[in-house]
């Protein structure tokens, strides 16, 4: 148990199919909250029965591409009440500023696509249903306070997000409502994994090498888990954070310490 209490507090987590979306998902179900879940694909309702099962409570899945205007009015704007809002979806692939084609500005486009525009279109959608005291949460990076290499459009829209969180912490804080943002550094998931592949071919390295290396540059060592950033959210969306806004909490084990 995490120690806090959501007893009746409404909660919906973007992107929360799987990784930190639905290790933080389980973390407010664990806190006793009544939860609802989004993702574009099918599979978020297979979760929502899961997690409904798992924890004797009803989970609303909702499928909606954020990216869609009006498919996010008819999902979050369909919600009754929003106490909490953790903003997670988001896509992370390798955009390599020399690579040859066209795909690649595709992909770059599709990545500011989800990960700014959507994250935009579910608060707008998501305010009218919110009271003082509410809560938005952001998921950006530690790359969103730093960069790498060949991770432009991500690294940009993680960065675009912590301006984005700042300015609304700055424009909400007289309706009672708080904008805080997470940084997760490495965590083992789908989308770290793909990243870890491709920088791995990139560099011509081999993938427990990089891996390797990567968590030796933490102060704590090892690989982080979906379920080990819960714990950060969970307190940005109690009483605890009553004082905290326009943050951006980075958890990555000290790799960057920023």
């Amino acid at each position: 148990m995490s120690g806090h209490d959501f007893t009746g507090r409404n909660v919906l987590v973007t992107g929360a199919s799987r990784g930190i979306g639905l290790g933080v998902a389980e973390g407010f179900l664990d806190a006793g909250a009544e939860l609802t879940i989004l993702s574009s694909g099918n599979e978020i309702e297979e979760v929502a029965r899961d997690l409904s099962e798992k924890y004797d409570r009803q989970v609303v899945g909702l499928i909606c591409d954020i990216t869609d205007r009006e498919a996010v009015a008819a999902s979050v704007g369909g919600l009754d009440r929003i106490d909490v809002l953790v903003n997670n979806a988001g896509l992370e692939l390798i955009t390599p500023i020399d690579a040859e084609g066209r795909e690649v500005e595709e992909t770059f486009r599709r990545i500011i696509d989800i990960n700014v525009m959507g994250t935009y279109y579910v608060t707008r959608e998501a305010l009218p249903k919110m009271g003082a005291g509410g809560r938005i949460i952001l998921t950006s990076s530690m790359w969103g306070k730093t960069a790498v290499a060949e991770f432009s459009a991500y690294c940009t829209s993680k960065h675009a997000n912590i301006g984005f969180m700042r300015s609304l912490a700055q424009e909400l804080a007289p309706r009672g409502i708080s904008v805080n943002a997470v940084c997760p550094g490495w965590v083992r998931t789908v989308a770290s994994m793909r990243s870890l592949t491709a920088m791995a071919e990139r560099e011509n390295r081999g993938e427990e090498d990089l891996l390797a290396e990567i968590v030796g540059a933490q102060a704590i060592g090892g690989l982080m888990e979906p379920k080990d950033m819960a714990a950060t959210y969970l307190f940005l969306a109690s009483e605890a954070a009553d004082n905290i806004t326009g943050q951006a909490f980075t958890v990555d084990r000290g790799e960057i310490m920023q």
